[in-house]
């Protein structure tokens, strides 16, 4: 799948499923320096993603800030054909001053098998 550069930096394409709702994320940075794997809430509530009691939250720290966060279990993540079921990811407001609507961390690239080719601008998984 490829990868396009916003400013110097690489995004993807995400799909979000949750309870029968799917949304594309256009905007998702590539960051091998995130430890998590995070979404914009304003988007994931077009398909029912909110924060609920039983939900673990957390405040995580990154370049662009600090923000509480919650935890959500989504029934799968797609990055073209790679599909993870089952994956929990966090859900933030993600105010970073500019338009991103993800982050893609080292989670999902660790459990995919993702290879990133910087040259080519693509990324492929090695399972």
């Amino acid at each position: 799948m490829n990868l396009k550069l916003i400013d110097g930096l690489p995004f993807i394409s995400v799909k979000v499923k949750y309870k029968h709702q799917e949304i594309i994320l256009n905007n998702v940075l590539v960051d091998t320096g995130s430890a998590g794997t995070i979404f914009k809430a304003e988007l994931l509530r077009n398909i029912g993603i909110y924060p609920e009691a039983n939900d673990f939250t957390c405040a995580i720290r990154g370049i662009g800030g600090s923000e509480v966060v919650f935890f959500k279990t989504v029934d799968s993540i797609e990055i073209e054909d790679i599909t993870l079921d089952e994956f929990e990811i966090e859900v933030g407001e993600m105010e970073y001053g500019f338009p991103i609507e993800g982050i893609l961390g080292f989670d999902i690239m660790q459990a995919a098998g993702i290879i990133i080719d910087s040259k080519q601008l693509k990324i492929h998984s090695s399972n």
